[in-house]
């Protein structure tokens, strides 16, 4: 079954929700901004001739999407664009944002865990898929309580 447009834009806009937790729009701007230069700069210069842009090793959004899951992931984010920056004269323009700073950015625990609203989304998220009340609230239970999901 094809997907509409609307619910499509509607599932981004409500991914970049959750995952803006509760930074302001208007610093999160600067994170999205960041992320889509380096994957438009990644795709149009990657392997050319005398490009615009170098893209060097180890800066690159490749090597972002190879940083998925690990637990220094902000750190490596600064790192890949520092290197970017650094190999096109773009110090000081591109590497601002900082994606290591939990002040700003929620960690994977902060995104629901200890917020009552939240957690009951999940919780019914679980009931969905197990009828059985006790057993779903033992599950969710397990889930909010692992040091590391």
């Amino acid at each position: 079954m094809a997907i509409k447009k609307s619910e499509l834009y509607s599932s981004i806009w409500d991914s970049c929700d959750e995952l803006r937790g509760g930074m302001d729009a208007s610093q999160y701007k600067d994170y999205v901004l960041v992320l889509l230069f380096v994957k438009y700069v990644s795709d149009k210069y990657a392997g050319q001739k005398n490009p615009l842009i170098v893209i060097p090793k180890g800066g690159s959004f490749a090597d972002m999407i190879a940083a998925k899951g690990d637990k220094d992931i902000g750190n490596k984010m600064n790192i890949i664009i520092a290197a970017l920056a650094k190999e096109n004269g773009l110090k000081g323009v591109i590497d601002q944002t900082d994606f290591n700073d939990p002040d700003k950015l929620a960690t994977r625990k902060d995104d629901w865990r200890g917020n009552v609203i939240k957690e009951r989304e999940v919780l019914y998220a679980i009931q969905s898929h197990i009828p059985d009340e006790a057993e779903a609230e033992r599950i969710f239970n397990l889930v909010r309580n692992q040091p590391d999901y």
